[in-house]
This record gives C-alpha cells, structure tokens and sequence, in this order.
C-alpha cells in the first residue's frame, strides 16, 4: 500500500508540474515572437525524442549529488516529459476556439491577456480535459520507471519483494494487476468526464 500511495503521488504530483510547464510552452508556441516559438518547439522536440528513462536517469545523476531524494527526480523527470505532451494538448484547444471569441472580448475593450483568460481559457481547458485525463493514465504507467532510480514505488516494491523470496512471477502478476485496477478506475472517470463534457456542449 505504500507503494501504491508513492505511485500516485508521484503521478498526480509530476503531472500537475507537467500542466503548468506545458501550459506555458503552449503559449509559446501561440506567441507572434519566434524566439519563444523556437525555444518551445526545440524544448518540446527534445524532450518528445528522447526516452523517458534517460529523462529520468538525467535527473538522478544530476541532481541526487545536490542531495535531491530519488522521489523528486523521478517526478521532476516524468513532470517535464509530460509538459511536452500536454503543452500540444493545450495548444490544440486553445487553437480550436473560433478566434471571432476572441474578437468579439477585444472589441467589448478587454485586453487579449483578459478576453484570453475569461473567455478562451474556459473553453480550452475544457476541450483539454479529456486529453488530459489520457495523459494522466499514461503517466501513472510510466511511473513504474522511477524504479530504476531506487524510488519505493509500486513496482520497485513488487521487484523487490520478488528477489527477496525467489517469487518474481507472483509478485510481477500481483503488480500488474494493480497498475490494470488502477488504469481501468482513472479510464472509467476519464469517460464519464468525457460523456459529461459532450452533453454540456450539447
């Protein structure tokens, strides 16, 4: 159970991370400045070709001599790959909002900054949901990495525990069952949310 509750934390944490980063990227990527359109797309190019393991190596290597825990490398390392794919997320919603919205705020004499934040964003952030919510389940799986970083989360503890009593096969079988629980609860709410997005743009 303290596994499991790690491996949460460690999703839920890295994510929420991921979501503010990514969201600033998107912004990036929508800005008319192409120094901040370069720097997002090589910064998301970067992070979208490399593996997640290397990420997160990265991270422990650098960081765990400044006396940084295994917990926030782990974190820091899935937070920053997820704001790679969640500022496309973010950037295609916001995108997908009739730019005419954003005319109609300016010319009622609200700056772009406040017709953005009043009447895009809502929007957006509600189109992204859905994504989000995959995205969620996907980093709640590529936690299971932070094992190789020593990280007593789910898996490592189910690895551990194997090695120790010459049981891997039952242990590998027990975790997985786990981590497919807990998919399946995560996929189950992403679809009601889903469901209940479509019938309020009903």
């Amino acid at each position: 159970m303290k596994g499991l509750l790690l491996t949460l934390q460690i999703t839920v944490v890295s994510v929420l991370i991921g979501t503010v980063v990514g969201l600033l990227f998107a912004f990036f990527k929508l800005s008319n400045s192409k120094i901040l359109n370069w720097i997002a797309n090589v910064y998301i190019a970067i992070i979208r070709g490399t593996p997640l393991i290397v990420q997160i190596f990265f991270f422990y290597f650098g960081l765990a001599e400044l006396g940084i825990s295994s917990y926030w490398c782990a974190t820091l390392g899935l937070a920053l790959h997820n704001s790679a794919y969640i500022a496309e997320i973010f950037r295609g919603s916001i995108q997908s909002i009739n730019k005419g919205q954003l005319e109609a705020g300016r010319s009622l004499g609200m700056s772009t900054a406040l017709a953005m934040r009043r009447i895009v964003l809502p929007q957006a952030f509600r189109r992204a949901l859905p994504p989000l919510g995959n995205q969620f389940i996907i980093g709640l799986k590529d936690s299971s990495l932070a094992a190789f970083i020593s990280s007593s989360e789910l898996f490592n503890v189910a690895t551990t525990q194997g090695s120790r009593t010459f049981e891997e096969m039952t242990y590998l079988l027990i975790v997985a069952i786990y981590y497919l629980v807990l998919v399946l609860l995560f996929t189950l709410l992403v679809n009601k949310l889903e469901r209940k997005i479509a019938g309020g743009d009903e």
